[in-house]
């Protein structure tokens, strides 16, 4: 996993849930994930391709999405239901679409699939290429919340 990847994303993440959601986010340090076990109780995870391929991946706690959701949607969720998964997927879908603009300045072109939604206790996710991720953990004053990067840069490999 190429380091020049990281950035983008965590940049992505403080700017869209600071916009969407008036949270600043606190970044931890990045590290290896082994694995497919999620880290919080709900998560999204969209395919990337282009010059670069894999999968962004976020993972909440309940009680970190339950506040970002009530500050962007101005209503109160006691609990992970629909209106909260669907709010998931698209909150990764803008972190997406930001990382892959700042991308795209770095010369890669990178297309984004539709994300998927899992939820639950113990839920796990596999990405698409099936190997290590960098997980970049962010604290809130609500709970944490972990953003899970897996990208291969494909310019340079033959067809």
């Amino acid at each position: 996993m190429d380091v020049r990847f990281i950035n983008p994303f965590l940049e992505g993440t403080i700017s869209v849930l600071k916009t969407m959601a008036m949270i600043e986010p606190r970044a931890g340090k990045p590290y290896l994930k082994e694995g497919k076990q999620a880290k919080g109780d709900v998560s999204a995870i969209i395919g990337l391709t282009g010059s670069a391929r894999g999968s962004l991946a976020l993972s909440f706690s309940e009680e970190s999405i339950l506040k970002i959701i009530s500050n962007m949607l101005g209503e109160n969720h006691g609990e992970i239901n629909g209106e909260v998964r669907d709010a998931v997927g698209e909150i990764t879908n803008m972190i997406s679409g930001v990382a892959r603009k700042k991308l795209e300045a770095e010369g890669f072109n990178i297309a984004a699939a539709i994300p998927t939604v899992v939820s639950g206790k113990d839920h796990s996710f596999i990405h698409v290429l099936g190997g290590p991720s960098i997980i970049i953990p962010f604290e809130t004053d609500s709970g944490p919340f972990f953003v899970d990067v897996c990208l291969k840069d494909t310019r340079k490999e033959k067809n």
